[in-house]
């Protein structure tokens, strides 16, 4: 599937979810949702590099750059313009807690992407956080239905233990490939590493396959 089937497919199921009678969590968590060598937690543990930088929302901006054919410079009024998600996913951290039905609001990572118009050549992308915290992922799992660039947390804004004003969320992954304290998104043609990935932490983090170490 190429990059604008993924990114049909995706409208279709977010449209198909609007279309519904809200979101619930699940009744009986099943253990296959648990990867191996995870366990679940009731609370949110906090972890990042030791630096939470408070940005203002009239100073915060998110720079869209790389190979697009239109380069993106959103403030906050601009981003809260664009089509509103809300998502009810897992989240698994690679030091092995994962939790239930968190539920994010936020903007769809294709939305940013369709918008940017990326280049044929552009197969990566490159993340880059206001406390200098950076992290890739090839394009392709960034169109899934459940990425978000999120601003909310369980109804509400997030807040600097989560990353505010605004982070990415990608559920199939372990949660350093879901930045917070989103600055920048680039997209490449190459890979380049990110901050875990160049301290050998695995460069594709797959939870169900406990894909932690390079």
């Amino acid at each position: 599937m190429n990059n604008e089937e993924k990114s049909n497919s995706a409208k279709q199921r977010w449209a198909e979810k609007r279309r519904a009678a809200g979101f619930r969590p699940r009744e009986e968590p099943s253990p296959a949702r648990l990867p191996p060598g995870q366990h679940l937690t009731r609370g949110f543990p906090v972890l990042d590099l030791g630096i939470k930088p408070e940005v203002a929302l009239e100073d915060w901006r998110l720079t869209v750059d790389g190979l697009v054919g239109n380069r993106l410079e959103l403030t906050w009024e601009t981003l809260g313009g664009f089509p509103r998600h809300d998502d009810i996913s897992d989240f698994h951290c690679v030091t092995t807690w994962s939790k239930f039905d968190c539920r994010w609001s936020g903007v769809p990572f294709v939305a940013i992407y369709e918008w940017a118009q990326p280049l044929p050549e552009a197969r990566f992308v490159f993340f880059t956080s206001y406390d200098e915290y950076t992290t890739n992922l090839p394009l392709g799992k960034l169109l899934d239905d459940d990425v978000l660039i999120a601003t909310h947390f369980e109804g509400r804004p997030l807040t600097l233990d989560h990353g505010a004003p605004a982070r990415m969320v990608v559920p199939k992954l372990y949660a350093w490939k879901s930045a917070k304290f989103l600055r920048k998104i680039e997209f490449l043609a190459e890979d380049r590493l990110g901050y875990w990935e160049t301290r050998s932490f695995s460069n594709t983090a797959d939870p169900f396959t406990e894909d932690r170490y390079a």
